[in-house]
């Protein structure tokens, strides 16, 4: 029995040295899971904090990068990040007279420099001089285009300059290229002899609005054929007329959709100012000119040069045409606008009547009976007396304009202006 129970108590020590064991075992490994999970739990807590921090400097970052954004922004520097739209495609018209085109860059892009990309500059070159294509491409930023057709030229009529059919000819290539490979909304036609005032593209990009959203205006010019320095006065002052003025004129793609088919082979101005080719429109032209000729030499052999173009008066004073309302040019409101100043001008009449106008204050108007009569008084007062299609230059509604060595204004009235103004006949 005593062996028995001495083997009972061996039973029992191994059994409690094997749950001993097995506990010791379980606790090393709690023990290794715990420190294992301490580790992971350091591991993703120092992860938290790289992200947190991560997080922080790309916050900074982002801060820092609007800051340089909004501060681009006021500088002007959108245009970089946003591409801007041009306002119109400015066309410089040459031949061979590369003294002249220099002169004419350089009045352009004395304005044009700063805002290229709102007014980018072309030169189109009729013929193969090789000195204007020499100095078209010695300017940077500006897109020269050569015409060249040595076809035959073959005139309608005996005798006509055939300078006449090829500059007909250059211009319609030139804008057809201008208007259907560039795709230009707009375009403004200059001449190589062309000085331009300090507000020039301002005055055209007010200018485009008008087009834009009164189809009964075919196009804007810079000019005014009585523009002479003696005969303006008022800067800010714009009308409608029913002669195309030319010299420095912007146009619409839908109106050159229209008028590219139909183009004429030679004298394209004087067809503009057909009844036929107008068809009512009017165009927008300035009191005081934004351009100025200086072409004394060239196709027309310097016609009207000494008499009437050299003493043009070119704007020389800033207007910020942005905040003018020219809401008034909108056709129903000239009428008015027009008529009511015509109204209160003081009628005078008589074959004195010019002596008259000179020792009279205020506005004054002169009717005149027909073209004859009306040569007449314009040759008195030293005006264009020249008509076509049977419109006065500068007339609106028969109506010539224009100011007389002070700020009064003289009418010339046609015989039927009064009636088609509303006016009653006093």
């Amino acid at each position: 029995m005593a062996r028995n129970f001495c083997d009972f108590r061996i039973l029992l020590l191994a059994a409690a040295a094997v749950f001993i064991f097995i506990q010791v075992e379980s606790e090393n490994h709690c023990t290794s899971q715990m420190r294992f999970l301490i580790d992971q739990i350091s591991v993703q807590q120092g992860k938290i904090v790289a992200l947190e921090e991560s997080r922080r400097h790309q916050d900074e970052e982002c801060g820092h990068l609007r800051a340089l954004v909004q501060d681009l922004e006021r500088k002007g520097v959108k245009r970089l990040i946003e591409k801007e739209v041009p306002v119109a495609a400015v066309v410089v018209m040459a031949c061979n007279r590369p003294d002249y085109l220099e002169r004419t860059l350089n009045s352009i892009l004395k304005y044009q420099a700063s805002i290229s990309s709102k007014f980018p500059l072309f030169v189109s070159q009729d013929g193969p001089d090789q000195n204007v294509k020499n100095m078209a491409l010695s300017y940077n930023k500006i897109t020269y285009m050569q015409h060249l057709d040595f076809r035959p030229i073959h005139t309608e009529r005996p005798g006509e300059i055939i300078a006449y059919y090829k500059i007909a000819s250059h211009y319609k290539w030139a804008l057809d290229l201008l208007f259907n490979k560039h795709n230009f909304s707009r375009v403004i036609i200059l001449e190589d002899d062309m000085e331009i005032a300090p507000d020039f593209f301002e005055y055209f990009e007010a200018a485009a609005m008008l087009l834009e959203n009164d189809k009964t205006i075919m196009a804007a010019s810079s000019w005014n054929d009585n523009g002479q320095k003696q005969f303006v006065h008022d800067p800010e002052v714009l009308y409608r007329s029913d002669f195309f003025p030319g010299l420095g004129w912007m146009l619409l793609k839908s109106t050159w959709d229209e008028l590219s088919p139909k183009w004429p082979k030679a004298y394209w101005d004087d067809w503009m100012r057909l009844k036929e080719t107008r068809k009512d429109r009017q165009f927008i032209r300035p009191e005081v000119c934004r351009t100025y000729n200086f072409g004394e030499h060239g196709s027309s052999f310097g016609q009207y040069f000494s008499q009437y173009l050299e003493s043009i008066k070119l704007n020389d004073v800033h207007v910020d045409w942005k905040s003018k309302n020219l809401s008034y040019l909108q056709e129903d409101k000239f009428l008015k606008y027009f008529s009511d100043f015509v109204a209160k001008a003081k009628p005078v009449y008589g074959a004195d009547a010019v002596l008259k106008a000179y020792n009279i204050d205020g506005d004054v108007r002169i009717q005149y009976k027909d073209q004859m009569d009306f040569e007449r008084i314009a040759h008195q007062f030293g005006i264009f007396e020249e008509w076509k299609d049977g419109i006065p230059r500068t007339a609106y509604k028969g109506i010539v304009v224009f100011r007389y060595q002070t700020p009064r204004r003289i009418f010339l009235v046609g015989p039927d202006s009064l009636k088609q103004l509303d006016i009653q006949q006093t």
